[in-house]
């Protein structure tokens, strides 16, 4: 399957420049993304992953369902990308506009579905209409997979995270992947990491929400708009 996967590397060198082109033009996503990553998974990844999906369907009993001929539709992440904002509240707007720049090519088959830890990003999350899992890891982020609108399948995992929450998730996966590290220290401060990741996604959505609180105020105040008349 791996040999499968890399004579079809072509296809997926296409999606990531389909996706790229439509995530960098779209005058609504634009504007919301801070920058955004993206990589093919190396074949060596992607024997590791096919081999633990093998052995845990054994261990349980079940039948491993994945061939050549679905490889490209169950195993989601062989293209990734990650969109990177700055302050969560962006969240609603940017997952409006990330489904409707890929709606001409592709369609929507899992999500948005948020992957957090706290109560506070999880009630936000909610509140806006996206599901949410906890998860054990002490990370956020929102996932999507599409698949393309083409006669042969693909899918694709779009993850949408802020700028803080990337900061801890590339220390994680340097110590973390593809295992998890012995080292217990470094275990437990990555969990700190998680927790400032988080505080400081908080205070980033406080001061763009005191900026609008401000400007609101200016605005509706007519001694405001009298003395920026005289300085003008």
């Amino acid at each position: 399957m791996v040999a499968h996967f890399e004579a079809n590397h072509h296809q997926f060198e296409r999606i990531v420049g389909e996706l790229n082109a439509a995530f960098t033009t779209s005058p609504t996503l634009k504007p919301l993304v801070h920058s955004l990553k993206s990589r093919i998974k190396e074949p060596g990844h992607l024997r590791e992953k096919l081999k633990r999906k093998w052995l845990d369907a054994k261990k349980d009993g079940l039948e491993f369902e994945i061939d050549t001929n679905n490889l490209f539709q169950k195993i989601n992440d062989l293209v990734g990308f990650r969109l990177l904002h700055l302050y969560m509240r962006q969240m609603e707007q940017l997952n409006g506009a990330l489904i409707q720049s890929l709606s001409e090519g592709y369609r929507l088959i899992e999500g948005p579905s948020a992957q957090t830890w706290d109560d506070e990003s999880r009630k936000y999350f909610e509140g806006i209409g996206i599901e949410t899992k906890a998860n054990e890891r002490l990370y956020t982020s929102v996932h999507h997979v599409f698949e393309t609108r083409s006669v042969t399948k693909f899918t694709c995992e779009i993850q949408v995270r802020t700028l803080a929450e990337e900061l801890w998730g590339e220390v994680d996966h340097s110590f973390n992947y593809p295992r998890p590290t012995d080292t217990v220290a470094c275990r437990e401060q990555i969990k700190v990491l998680a927790r400032l990741a988080s505080a400081c996604t908080r205070l980033v959505d406080s001061i763009y929400t005191s900026r609008e609180v401000a400007l609101a105020l200016t605005a509706g105040n007519p001694l405001s708009k009298r003395t920026r008349r005289k300085r003008s």
